[in-house]
């Protein structure tokens, strides 16, 4: 079984579903399939520094770049269009059973699927969240017609979508399109364990060794409803606490929350702490006591998924499709997107330390049973299958 998949980045940069097809490709190999991934140089505002047009070992995952147009102009850039991308999927696509393309809207992603449909090889997509109802809203005229014109007929002609929660599956039923899907989540490559975390996150924050510490993880972008939990968080004063923004975003945007934070005058409690990756990144999960994402929509929420994972309790909203699992397991709160409600919740947390400990337990046994890469690639590689031999979806555990 030889299967590409495409992307038009797998920088950090871009967060979650970019690192997470590292890993499915990753779990992909270690079970006998022959899967490789295409994409940009992408990184964001700049570019990669990888070999280009070849194919090459990029963090355990056999990968080919290929050199993104990269004008001044944003939107352009963001686009991720590539003529090289677009002349090697030309050339060699057929020699694949099949793609699975990741993201839409997306040059890398709109060329693969057109190229498999005029070459009649089968292909899935994972549209990474953008065909929920507060994705589609962000630049609403361009998407409608990029949808309408475009997009739409590469999906109806895809053999299945695939899509991360049953929350985004409802949501894209919506949308009448004439294709069926699966869900299927991300999975988790569980970090060691830093059997001091509290200690050294608090010495490195330079705070007292019971201080009690609220993390929010994810990109800086004004989908992640940070204009709720901030002015949530002015309102607990008086209670002691610790509050690490960890994520990067536009300078602009950074600005904004740096402003906000001043404003509502907890300058003195709160850390930006950038973005983080590797060691710096399980030492705050891990030595943190909440973990806290108030977004407007999230696919998925793969930063909740790992918060989970390190025994952290969470304060979420029912935009954030792992709400269900948080709600069915008590795994922490799932609160409507009001600063009134975000703040009660933060302050039953930080009054109900050993209520919150419980929370954080049952998480980690629950996520470390059910959310392993391995689990997930099982699952795929039914999935191809059976789009391969031309037979009915399986049903998935």
């Amino acid at each position: 079984m030889k299967i590409l998949h495409v992307i038009p980045s797998v920088a950090s940069v871009r967060g979650g579903p970019s690192q997470a097809i590292l890993q499915t490709v990753k779990a992909l190999r270690s079970l006998g399939v022959d899967a490789e991934i295409i994409t940009t140089n992408d990184n964001g505002d700049d570019v990669l520094d990888v070999p280009l047009s070849k194919l090459v070992e990029y963090k355990q995952v056999p990968i080919q770049f290929f050199p993104r147009f990269s004008p001044k102009i944003n939107s352009i850039r963001e686009f991720a269009f590539s003529s090289q991308l677009t002349a090697w999927l030309w050339q060699n696509a057929h020699r694949y059973d099949l793609l699975h393309v990741h993201a839409i809207f997306s040059y890398a992603s709109t060329a693969a699927m057109a190229i498999a449909r005029l070459h009649n090889i089968p292909y899935i997509v994972r549209p990474l969240g953008q065909l929920c109802e507060w994705s589609l809203q962000q630049s609403a005229r361009k998407k409608q017609i990029y949808l309408n014109l475009i997009e739409r007929a590469n999906l109806n002609h895809s053999r299945v979508l695939h899509l991360t929660s049953r929350q985004e599956q409802q949501e894209v039923s919506r949308l009448g399109l004439r294709v069926p899907s699966f869900v299927l989540p991300h999975g988790l490559s569980i970090p060691p364990i830093i059997p001091d975390a509290r200690y050294r996150l608090r010495q490195q924050l330079k705070v007292p060794p019971d201080e009690p510490v609220i993390l929010f993880l994810s990109r800086l972008h004004p989908k992640k409803g940070l204009e709720y939990l901030i002015p949530a968080l002015g309102k607990l004063k008086h209670h002691r606490f610790t509050f690490v923004l960890a994520g990067n975003g536009s300078p602009e945007y950074t600005n904004e929350l740096q402003s906000l934070v001043a404003s509502i005058g907890i300058c003195d409690r709160t850390h930006f702490a950038g973005f983080v990756e590797g060691e710096s990144k399980n030492l705050l999960m891990q030595g943190s006591d909440l973990f806290a994402l108030t977004s407007h929509s999230e696919n998925f929420g793969l930063a909740v998924l790992e918060a989970l994972a390190a025994g952290l309790p969470v304060i979420i909203t029912p935009g954030v499709a792992l709400a269900s699992v948080v709600e069915q397991h008590k795994l922490g709160y799932v609160i409507p997107q009001n600063i009134s409600a975000i703040a009660n919740a933060l302050d039953d947390c930080l009054n109900s330390p050993q209520l919150t400990k419980q929370m954080g337990d049952r998480a980690r046994q629950i996520i470390h049973d059910k959310y392993t890469w391995n689990h997930i690639a099982s699952n795929l590689i039914e999935i191809y299958t059976a789009i391969i031999e031309k037979k009915n979806l399986p049903h998935l555990d």
